[in-house]
């Protein structure tokens, strides 16, 4: 197949990540030894259906792309119900894969959604060693840093800058939800600014997400994932939850991000889906812009 912006002949397949509050679609060639980037999209579930959700997104990185087949469409997350995939894989697959993908130097991966959070650890081809998980109702979330967020007045991207001007932070309750929004509640009435709260709920999340990597063997490069990779009051309170600690043998792991963070679950399933591809062998085009999705 030719490609547009690939030479030879390439091998384009998808990943889809339907994640709990959005779905995230990559479109890639590979030729040649090479793993090209051709589309990503993605979009906020909200309160519309996931199925058209997810063909919507599907439909636009395929445009996006200027392919006319793709061999292999993978997913990951919750999508393993979506009738045109060819293949689904399990999230710390894939989010360990597309770590190594934008950051090959990663150690381990700290995937942060919307319901909760997971710490994974791997080799240096992606295979998972050891992994962890945060139950969904912990305040340790990205919903619920949302919902405080929605509390305070404050726009999603807002939540980041604010956090790095705090003084005086306060800690929120570090396991229930429902306990910290209370906390929450309380610090604006005794009139605790809104940079100091938001730090404190930083550095409660920081100190849950740290143990979570420190039960593994997460190695130098920590990778942080999903949609709260890119808050970066949370990444500055990570980075000073690991410096502080005293008990830490070895140097001060590193905390990485990208600007793609968010699709690497998605960036996984294609890479694996490409692997499997090849090694079972071709059974026809996953998709086609004749048949559609």
């Amino acid at each position: 197949m030719s490609t547009p912006g690939v030479t030879g002949t390439a091998t384009v397949t998808a990943g889809i990540d339907v994640g709990s509050g959005a779905v995230k679609a990559v479109v890639m060639a590979l030729a040649d030894g090479d793993e090209t980037v051709l589309a990503m999209v993605s979009s906020r579930i909200r309160r519309r259906e996931i199925g058209d959700v997810v063909a919507q997104v599907f439909e636009q990185a395929a445009s996006e792309a200027g392919v006319s087949a793709i061999q292999y469409v993978a997913t990951t997350g919750e999508g393993e119900d979506i009738p045109f995939a060819t293949g689904h894989f399990y999230g710390m697959t894939t989010h360990a894969r597309g770590a190594l993908f934008l950051e090959p130097r990663a150690t381990a991966v700290l995937d942060a959604g919307a319901l909760h959070a997971r710490a994974v650890a791997m080799n240096d081809r992606g295979r998972v060693l050891n992994y962890k998980m945060t139950s969904q109702c912990a305040s340790g979330s990205g919903q619920f840093l949302e919902n405080i967020a929605r509390y305070l007045g404050v726009s999603q991207a807002e939540i980041g800058p604010l956090s790095l001007q705090a003084t005086r932070p306060e800690k929120v309750s570090g396991i229930c939800a429902v306990l910290a929004e209370t906390d929450v509640i309380n610090m604006v009435s005794r009139g605790i600014s809104t940079s100091d709260i938001l730090r404190g709920i930083h550095e409660s999340m920081a100190g849950r997400f740290t143990r979570l990597l420190r039960s593994l063997e997460m190695g130098e490069v920590i990778f942080v994932s999903g949609g709260l990779a890119g808050d970066v009051g949370l990444i500055k309170a990570l980075e000073d939850e690991f410096a502080g600690l005293t008990s830490l043998t070895g140097p001060v792991p590193e905390i990485a991000t990208h600007p793609d963070s968010i699709f690497a679950g998605a960036l996984g399933a294609a890479i694996w889906g490409s692997f499997r591809y090849h090694k079972l062998g071709s059974n026809g085009m996953a998709w086609s812009d004749e048949s559609g999705a």
